[in-house]
């Protein structure tokens, strides 16, 4: 749970690299982008990055956005103040946003002692396609590809 008081970094010499990847499902004709390949920060201290998405299509385009930490066990320490991916995004057609992602890692990764040899975490984005079915927002699915077995 976020509080100012887990905004306070950890004197320690201990810097962890958190790299920014992300991929754009076959639906969703966006370009989708990090700004920053990657950032160093230690256990509570804030870091403001930015991912860059751009609808290449004719169309205006609801999109919503998944993440992912990874190693899986940082996902407990890793602490979004703000993101896109709170809410729906809309571009118009043609439109390019820059999009914020406010985050820290919580002070306590660094007296975890099964944290001891982490030092690279991936923060990772994939947007869908999304529409609104029964007032609630979901992802437009892949269509099924019927694939017919073929006799030797």
């Amino acid at each position: 749970m976020f509080t100012p008081d887990r905004l306070i970094p950890v004197d320690t010499n201990k810097r962890i690299r958190v790299s920014f990847t992300c991929q754009a499902s076959g639906m969703l004709p966006w370009k989708f982008t990090p700004l920053q390949k990657e950032v160093y920060i230690v256990p509570g201290e804030t870091a403001l990055v930015f991912y860059r998405a751009k609808n290449m299509s004719k169309e205006d385009i609801v999109g919503m956005a998944t993440y992912s930490v990874t190693p899986d066990n940082v996902a407990a320490y890793f602490n979004k103040i703000q993101c896109f991916c709170f809410e729906e995004q809309r571009l118009a057609a043609g439109e390019e946003v820059d999009m914020p992602v406010f985050f820290f890692i919580d002070p306590d990764f660094a007296k975890d002692p099964t944290m001891k040899n982490i030092d690279d975490v991936i923060l990772n984005y994939s947007f869908f396609k999304a529409s609104y079915k029964d007032g609630e927002l979901a992802p437009i699915p892949m269509p099924k590809v019927e694939v017919k077995a073929s006799v030797a």
